[in-house]
């Protein structure tokens, strides 16, 4: 299958020069992966680990003090090639039409006080280019296959209900028909029955329009809900990935494992058992496996030597010395 998204050794980090002292927080340090057509890849972690970092670097949206220090973030759209860095011209027309961005938190990106509707005219207007009767025609269309009516265009956001302002974000990122979709933590702050709207229209959407969507939540039942394949990160890196069955059935880092771990179970009483430690700080990460201070299966190797990402025994890729010998969940 061919890959829409194929990130390079990439590196962004937080760079503060205060009363000369230089700080720099590895933020994302070292990724590389890729992301398939017509796909949905999970990105999970624990906060701080670099998912929300990682994702604004994907998109190009990096502001000060956040800098990009190498490596390559490529979109393939259509057969249209954009390096994200070494082309930022060839991005600006592309951001909505090719790549939609899902934010976290409606009211992140509805104006409090402007109707539903100006927002389509900002961000979609100048990429459909219809007169402003068939612009409303064809954005009132599109919110009747998203199951919202045409009268929430007139509301205001504080008019909406949670779970209505996330669909009305969802309708926003994917009026254009984009490629390539974006979606960070959209199902945060939203209860149980309302999330499994959001995750089901999502789906629906992307099976459409045939796009691509990297999906970001730390929340690992969503991530069994809706995701193809999974990517772990922790402490600014990539430590585990492969296909998300293969993963909650066979975890082979002791970090997927835990996550998996935490998540309840019907019928079972059992306490669950917390991490021991808390996140490395990213401005002075430990030597060797960023995870070996906090991890059961440490060895001496661990605290030396950074473990390479390496084909796993389930099909997926894997930074740890002792891979496979995690006990399943």
């Amino acid at each position: 299958m061919q890959d829409v998204l194929t990130i390079s050794d990439l590196r962004a980090y937080y760079v503060n020069d205060l009363f000369g002292v230089r700080r720099e927080v590895r933020a994302v340090d070292g990724i590389s992966l890729s992301v398939r057509r017509n796909e949905v890849y999970g990105i999970a972690g624990e906060s701080s680990s670099g998912k929300t970092s990682l994702i604004k670097t994907l998109a190009g949206a990096i502001r000060p003090p956040m800098r990009v220090m190498g490596g390559s973030v490529v979109f393939d759209f259509g057969g249209r090639t954009i390096d994200v860095y070494r082309q930022p011209e060839a991005m600006r027309p592309a951001r909505w039409r090719h790549l939609s961005y899902i934010m976290q938190g409606s009211m992140n990106v509805l104006n409090p006080v402007r109707r539903v509707k100006h927002a389509f005219k900002d961000f979609a207007a100048r990429h459909i280019r219809l007169d402003p009767s068939a612009f409303r025609r064809r954005v009132e269309a599109h919110l009747d296959r998203l199951h919202l009516a045409p009268s929430v265009l007139e509301a205001f956001p504080h008019q909406l209900s949670g779970g209505m302002r996330q669909r009305v974000c969802i309708a926003l990122a994917t009026v254009c028909e984009p490629e390539f979709i974006i979606a960070d933590e959209p199902t945060t702050a939203l209860d149980v029955l309302v999330q499994l709207d959001v995750l089901r229209l999502l789906k629906e959407v992307q099976t459409r329009l045939g796009s691509s969507i990297v999906f970001v939540t730390h929340d690992m039942s969503v991530h069994a809900a809706i995701s193809d394949r999974l990517g772990i990160m922790y402490a600014g890196r990539l430590v585990e990935e492969g296909a998300t069955a293969a993963l909650f059935s066979r975890p082979q880092h002791p970090y997927t494992a835990h996550l998996i771990a935490s998540l309840p179970r019907i019928g079972d009483t059992r306490p669950r058992r917390s991490l021991q430690g808390r996140p490395p700080n990213l401005s002075a990460p430990p030597m060797g496996c960023r995870f070996h201070p906090r991890c059961p299966l440490a060895i001496e190797r661990c605290g030396r030597e950074v473990p390479d990402l390496l084909p796993s025994a389930t099909g997926g890729r894997v930074a740890c010395f002792r891979a496979g010998e995690v006990s399943a969940p």
